[in-house]
C-alpha cells in the first residue's frame, strides 16, 4: 500500500500543529488563571480607629455658701450681700461680703483663678477702695476677716486690680462631684473723698483658667 501523498502529509502535519497550538494556548490560559488566584490570596489588611472627646470646665459661685449657680457675664453677676451700713457709708466705714467659688461637677481639670477686672459704674467714682481675701470658711468674712490671705491688697481703687494674685481650685473627687470651694471676702472701705449722696455699682470678674 502506497504512503500518503505530499498534500496529505502536509494536511496531517497542519492538523497536528493546530492541536499543539491549542494545547499550548489552553495551558497558557490555565496558567494565567492560576497565577491570578494565587496573587489575590496574598492581600491582607489591618484597620485602626480612635475617638477623641473634649473635657469639660466650668466654675460656679455662691453668695450664701450653700446654693451655687453660674454667673458667666457682667449682666448675670451675683449680687453680693454686704454687711450692715453698705447703704449709708461715710468716711471710715468698712463693709464686707463673702462669696464662694468652686468647679462644677464633671469638670475634668483643676483651675487657677484671678481677679481679672474691677469695673465701677459710674467709672470715675471716688471715695471707696477695696480688697479681696481668701478665708478658711464662709463665716470668716467680716470687716476684719479671720486668717485672710489677700489676693487683692486692701486700699485698691475700684477700677484697678493692681497687685492681684491668683488662687487655685481643684476638680471634684470623683470628677462627677463639685470641687472643694474657695471662700472669698470682699472688703470695701470709705475714704475722706466720699461725696454725700453718691453711689456706685461695682462689678468684679473672677477668671478661672484650666490647668
Amino acid at each position: 500500500m502506497s504512503g500518503p501523498t505530499g498534500m496529505a502529509m502536509s494536511a496531517v502535519r497542519s492538523r497536528g500543529g493546530r492541536r499543539k497550538l491549542k494545547a499550548i494556548l489552553a495551558g497558557g490560559i490555565a496558567l494565567g488563571l492560576g497565577a491570578t488566584i494565587t496573587l489575590a490570596a496574598w492581600n491582607d489588611s489591618e484597620y485602626a480607629t480612635g475617638t477623641f472627646t473634649a473635657g469639660t470646665f466650668s466654675m460656679e459661685g455662691s453668695t450664701n455658701g450653700t446654693t451655687y449657680a453660674e454667673h458667666p457675664t457682667a449682666g448675670t453677676a451675683a449680687a453680693l450681700t454686704f454687711s450692715t451700713g453698705f447703704d449709708s457709708m461715710s468716711p471710715g466705714s468698712v463693709v464686707a461680703a463673702p462669696f464662694a467659688v468652686r468647679l462644677t461637677a464633671a469638670t475634668t481639670y483643676g483651675a487657677t483663678v484671678s481677679v481679672a477686672s474691677a469695673t465701677p459704674a459710674p467709672p470715675g467714682f471716688v471715695g471707696l477702695t477695696y480688697g479681696i481675701a481668701t478665708v478658711p470658711a464662709f463665716a470668716n468674712c467680716s470687716a476684719t476677716p479671720t486668717s485672710p490671705t489677700w489676693i487683692v491688697p486692701q486700699g485698691t481703687a475700684l477700677n484697678s486690680v493692681t497687685g492681684a494674685v491668683s488662687f487655685n481650685l481643684t476638680q471634684g473627687t470623683p470628677p462627677t462631684t463639685p470641687g472643694a470651694p474657695a471662700f472669698l471676702c470682699f472688703v470695701v472701705t470709705a475714704g475722706g473723698t466720699l461725696v454725700q449722696g453718691t453711689s456706685v455699682t461695682q462689678t468684679w470678674q473672677l477668671l478661672a483658667t484650666s490647668v
